[in-house]
Order: C-alpha cells, then sequence, then structure tokens
C-alpha cells in the first residue's frame, strides 16, 4: 500500500506519521479485499470453463509483423542458420561415413531382396550378404598380404643392386638417372635428419593404416545397420511428404534406388574387367602372384577417381622385382587402362547401367570428384541419374504445358 508523503489520514481526522504502523483494523479491510478480489477471479475462471476448453479462451495472439516478433525471428533465424553450419562442419566426417554407408546399403539391397524371394527372414539375408563381404575382404587380406611381404623383401635385397645399376651409366637405370636426375631429387626430397624424417614418416602412415581401419569398420557396421533397417527408413521418407503426393514420391523413390542398385552392379562389372586384365597382364609378362594382384586391382578400382591409380602403381612396384622395362612396361599398361576405363568402360557400363548418357557420366565424374572429393565421385552418376528422372518426371511436363 502506497503511503502518502506527509501523513495520512484516519476517519476520526487525526493525522498519523507515516512511519506508524497501521491498526489491526485496516489490515483486515485489506486483507478481506483481496480475498473478495481472489474470489471473484476464481468465480470467473469458473464461467470460463466448459468441457471443450477447461483453461479459458485464450486472448489475442501477439502480432507476427510487430518490430520486436520480425527482430526476434530475423535473429533466431541467423543464429540456427551459423549453429547449423558449425554442427555439419564439425560433423562432416562422420557424415561422410554415414553417406557412403547409406550408399553401400542402397545398393546391397536388390541381393537382400533376391535373398528374400525365397521367403528367407530379412535379417538372415543381411547376415548373409554381411558375412559374404566380411569373408571376401578377410580372405583377400589373406591371401594378399604374404605376397605382399615376400615381395617387400625381395625388393629391398634387389635395391643395392638397382642402386649400383644408377651409379653405372651404361645401364638403363643408369641412364635414366643421367637424364632425369633421379638419386639427386631423391637425396633433395630425403635431405636434412633422415633418421627423424624416417620416423615421422613411419608415424603418420601407423597412422594413416589406423585411421583408414577405423573409417572401414565404421562403414561396415554402419552399413550393416542401415541395410537392416532400410525399409523403415523408406517409410519414415515416405511419411515426410504430402499424402496427395506420397504415391508419386514413391514410385520416383523406388526407381532411384533401383538404379543405386544398378549402378553397383555396374561398378562391379568395371572392377572384373580390371582384375582379369590385369590378371592377363601380369601372366603374360611374368609377375609373380597375378591372381593376388588382379583381386587386389579389381577391389581398388571400386574406389573412383583414385582407385585404379593407387592399384597400378603398387602392381608396377611389385613388377620392378622382375626387370626395370616390364615395370615401365607395367606402369604404360594401367595409364591406357586408366584412360580407357574413365572415357570408355565407365561411360558404356554405367550409361547402360543407370540410362544415362555417356556424357553425363564423364561431366558427373568430374564435378562430384572436384566438388566432394572421394564421396562425390562415388555418388556422382546415381546422382546425375537421380537428377534426369527429377527432371523427367517433374520439370519437363510442367515446361510442355507452359
Amino acid at each position: 500500500m502506497q503511503r502518502a508523503e506527509e501523513a495520512v489520514i484516519h476517519d476520526s481526522g487525526h493525522t498519523r506519521d507515516p512511519q506508524d504502523p497501521l491498526p489491526s483494523d485496516a489490515m483486515a479491510d485489506d486483507a478481506d479485499t483481496e480475498a473478495d478480489l481472489i474470489a471473484e477471479a476464481h468465480a470467473e475462471a469458473a464461467d470460463l470453463a466448459d468441457d471443450n476448453q477447461v483453461l479459458g479462451t485464450p486472448g489475442p495472439p501477439v502480432s507476427r509483423r510487430s518490430p520486436f516478433m520480425i527482430g526476434l525471428l530475423g535473429a533466431a533465424g541467423v543464429a540456427v542458420t551459423y549453429e547449423l553450419g558449425q554442427f555439419l562442419l564439425a560433423a562432416s566426417g562422420v557424415l561422410v561415413l554415414l553417406g557412403l554407408a547409406l550408399f553401400l546399403a542402397i545398393g546391397l539391397e536388390p541381393a537382400v531382396s533376391w535373398l528374400m524371394r525365397s521367403r528367407m527372414p530379412r535379417a538372415l539375408a543381411v547376415a548373409i550378404i554381411a558375412l559374404a563381404v566380411i569373408g571376401g575382404i578377410g580372405g583377400f587380406l589373406a591371401l594378399a598380404i604374404p605376397p605382399v611381404v615376400a615381395q617387400a623383401e625381395a625388393f629391398s635385397h634387389q635395391l643395392p643392386g638397382y642402386v649400383a645399376q644408377i651409379h653405372d651409366h651404361s645401364s638403363t637405370l643408369g641412364r635414366l638417372d643421367a637424364r632425369f636426375h633421379i638419386e639427386q631429387r631423391v637425396t633433395a626430397a630425403v635431405g636434412g635428419d633422415t633418421q627423424s624424417k624416417m620416423t615421422s614418416g613411419l608415424l603418420g602412415a601407423g597412422k594413416v593404416v589406423l585411421s583408414a581401419t577405423a573409417s572401414t569398420f565404421t562403414v561396415l557396421i554402419l552399413t550393416v545397420y542401415l541395410l537392416a533397417d532400410l525399409p523403415r527408413i523408406r517409410r519414415l521418407a515416405y511419411r515426410l511428404t504430402p499424402a496427395s503426393r506420397r504415391p508419386r514420391v514413391i514410385l520416383i523413390g523406388d526407381e532411384i534406388s533401383a538404379k543405386v542398385g544398378r549402378y553397383v552392379l555396374g561398378n562391379l562389372m568395371t572392377s572384373l574387367i580390371a582384375g582379369v586384365g590385369t590378371f592377363m597382364w601380369l601372366l603374360a609378362f611374368g609377375v609373380p602372384y597375378p591372381i593376388v594382384l588382379g583381386i587386389m586391382v579389381a577391389i581398388f578400382d571400386l574406389i573412383p577417381v583414385v582407385g585404379s591409380t593407387i592399384a597400378g602403381i603398387i602392381v608396377s612396384l611389385i613388377a620392378l622385382t622382375v626387370s626395370l622395362p616390364i615395370a615401365i612396361a607395367t606402369a604404360v599398361f594401367y595409364v591406357v587402362y586408366r584412360l580407357l576405363e574413365d572415357y570408355l568402360i565407365v561411360p558404356r557400363v554405367m550409361g547402360r547401367a543407370v540410362d544415362i548418357p555417356a556424357t553425363a557420366t564423364i561431366v558427373a565424374v568430374l564435378i562430384g570428384g572436384t566438388a566432394f572429393g572421394l564421396l562425390g565421385a562415388l555418388v556422382a552418376i546415381p546422382a546425375a541419374a537421380a537428377i534426369d528422372i527429377l527432371l523427367r518426371e517433374t520439370l519437363y511436363p510442367r515446361l510442355d504445358h507452359a
């Protein structure tokens, strides 16, 4: 209660000092007045309550056009966008692995569907496919590691002979060194503290191997889980679309998934061609372990852009243990094969698998690899196929009737 500045006048007409306490009768009157106000509010609330809205009728909404609301919503939008961008940047590595696993799961879905046609439970079909993939990778490693180690030992034993040939200007290596200064370039590249550089290089290689191994296991585990839950993921994605357009979205989505599956099959075919070609070349020139190296090239060729190049370098180094001319010829073979694969085999095979022009496949791989790296090159062709479907089914009909 607000006090007067000078005095408070009582009903008796006398003045009272503002510091004096109120009489008990006045305090009782104020309490009664407060109780009456609360009782009236309760009575009004009881009148407002009904069966449908027991908490009363809402008041008028806050105007969204008010300067305060416009500024508040704008600031909130900027903050949310910034935080979302920071989250995507921080989680980019995980998102890449997740995208790769989802792509592999969609690609393996036709194999799971084929097993399920014989009334096999989906969980069992997914387990069989997963065991087949893991068994193939494990079997390849079991076959490849011993010959790789043996060839590395043979190369280390022959390395002093290669060094001696470099200093002999009458030999092939000597003539190459005199022309291209190989020894000088290697010495300049190594330079400084050789032992510390070798130690740091070994540690860096170890980190790369551990990171690649962890990423591979992560992708395999995510692929298995996504493959098992793929029908549920599809239903969730289709549920997010409007009911009036849902049937058409389902048809387009299933067609895109089918093209991804056919792309994976086409990629396996190109890898098989690379493996068979490697086996025949190595067998013709007497390079050891042609079967294992052919399988290795086929597996590496599944990686777009860089896979066949890495495999060609490894095979050329192993061919160096036979002779330098054979190693050079093997390197030339892989350069020629890489050109044929990129501009003839992949456009033809992938063009038929996903039903898009060969030019579009080349442009898609180039743009995808440049913009998004390995994952972009991997999904470039199915992404181009998806864009082609969307254009034919949505944009072109509207433009034709515009």
